[in-house]
């Protein structure tokens, strides 16, 4: 069974920063497309940022430029740096591939707030 545990979340200001990551168990990490998604309150789930196995990697329009998704296959981990953060970004984010499998992980609650 495949395990993902997503950690790194908290309570910050707008303009600050966090850094997420994510360990994926099992075999094949590298061979993965890897994704960070999000969930804000009474929304539906969203891609935030994916990264492919040679390192390239897309993002939404409303995190171009604050937020850079990293992965080390050594480690099986994602990374999400989240820069200038916004009182929108509040959400519970989630790793999992791309396209998503069926299990989630418990996700880590940003929440971004004066």
């Amino acid at each position: 069974q495949v395990q993902l545990v997503e950690s790194g979340g908290g309570l910050v200001q707008p303009g600050e920063s966090l850094r997420l990551s994510c360990v994926r168990s099992g075999r094949g990490f590298g061979l993965l497309v890897m994704a960070w998604y999000r969930q804000a309150p009474g929304k539906q789930r969203e891609l935030v940022a994916h990264i492919m196995q040679s390192g390239n990697a897309n993002y939404e329009e409303s995190v171009k430029g604050r937020f850079t998704i990293s992965r080390d296959n050594a480690k099986n981990t994602v990374y999400l740096q989240m820069n200038s953060l916004k009182p929108e970004d509040t959400a519970v984010y989630y790793c999992n591939t791309l396209p998503a499998l069926a299990y989630w992980g418990q996700g880590t609650q940003v929440t971004v707030s004066s």
